[in-house]
């Protein structure tokens, strides 16, 4: 089925579906004194995409308030993560949202039964999937809605967003300073060793996440099940939780160990938790167990126009460049300096 935006290729996967209310999500319209049902195939839609990690918002026009008040009403409210309704154009409701959830507007799918309306989104944002609203009970079909993965953290996802979105409303009316709003959210950041459950989502951290990497090297699922069962090689994840909730599983450490040394291969992280201080936090526990182990502890780093805040951290920590090879840059933690404390605004466990 074709969609009505063609000015250029869009992402593969849509992350948010942004919903117009009235005579798409539900048969009539709320502000004309209708108590409208929703259409059977756009619940089942909405409970489809949920459960498959794609997040609902809506974009539509009318009074915010009643219309929340439906959707509350309804039982449907909660699978909405973002509610922009108002009477402003629906483009720049579409871009709130992807503003707000921290998502590319090329993951952005909007959907209306007023081909004006869509067609005013199109030429805004072109590459947004626009649908016609009678193409509702057909997107669970569609590739564009069929992520590669479906993990259990995928399924949570809205509840994750929901929690980030209290968070960032916490963090933007708080007066202090930025450290000490750190402070105040009890952050908690535990390492584990991957078992097979944590396969699915560490390898599609390894394929989403670009930014925070630090080789930019990516594994299936076959090679770190054989990693994870290597006696030569340790497989970390790690998952971040706070007063609001859980961040889910946010980061990815690979490391070949020898007699003699201990060298991370990889390192990636979520954009979500950058300006959490977790790098230096999971940096710090990787470099505080190698020399635990009497190892030193070395890393692998290879530029990318956007892992640059990688090395940072790496620096930040205690690693020195040790060699350059090509692009490759070899860093060594010095074997002279002492264990990294460990930041008090992050408390860092361990789980077996």
């Amino acid at each position: 089925m074709k969609t009505e935006t063609t000015a250029q290729a869009p992402a593969a996967t849509v992350k948010c579906l942004v919903w117009d209310l009235d005579d798409t999500v539900w048969n009539g319209t709320v502000l004309e004194g209708d108590a409208p049902r929703p259409f059977p195939q756009v619940l089942d839609t909405l409970n489809t995409l949920d459960k498959r990690g794609i997040l609902h918002a809506a974009a539509s026009r009318g009074d915010h308030d009643t219309a929340t008040a439906h959707l509350r009403a309804l039982g449907i409210e909660e699978l909405f993560t973002v509610l922009e309704i108002g009477w402003g154009a629906k483009s720049d409701a579409v871009r709130r949202v992807a503003e707000a959830l921290n998502i590319g507007i090329d993951t952005v799918a909007f959907i209306d039964n007023d081909p004006v309306e869509r067609a005013e989104v199109a030429a805004a944002h072109p590459a947004v999937r626009v649908l016609a609203a009678e193409q509702a009970a057909d997107l669970p079909t569609l590739p564009p809605f069929q992520p590669p993965f479906v993990t259990d953290e995928s399924r949570s996802r809205r509840h994750l967003y929901r929690s980030e979105l209290r968070r960032k409303h916490a963090q933007d009316t708080y007066t202090g300073l930025a450290k000490d709003f750190l402070a105040t959210l009890g952050l908690v950041l535990t390492v584990r060793r991957a078992t097979e459950t944590d396969l699915e989502r560490a390898h599609e951290l390894t394929v989403r996440t670009h930014q925070l990497n630090t080789t930019g090297r990516t594994y299936d699922i076959a090679e770190l099940r054989e990693l994870s069962a290597s006696r030569s090689h340790q497989v970390l994840v790690a998952s971040l939780e706070d007063r609001f909730g859980s961040y889910g599983t946010i980061g990815l450490a690979l490391s070949e160990l020898t007699g003699t040394d201990s060298v991370l291969k990889l390192l990636l992280l979520s954009c979500r938790v950058m300006s959490r201080g977790i790098g230096p936090a999971l940096i710090g526990h990787i470099v505080r167990d190698a020399l635990a182990a009497g190892r030193r502890p070395l890393a692998e780093f290879v530029p990318t126009e956007v892992n640059r805040v990688m090395l940072v951290n790496l620096r930040f920590i205690g690693f020195d460049i040790v060699e350059r090879n090509g692009s490759r840059i070899l860093l060594g933690y010095g074997p002279e300096q002492p264990p990294p404390v460990q930041d008090s605004t992050v408390r860092v466990v361990t789980t077996a």
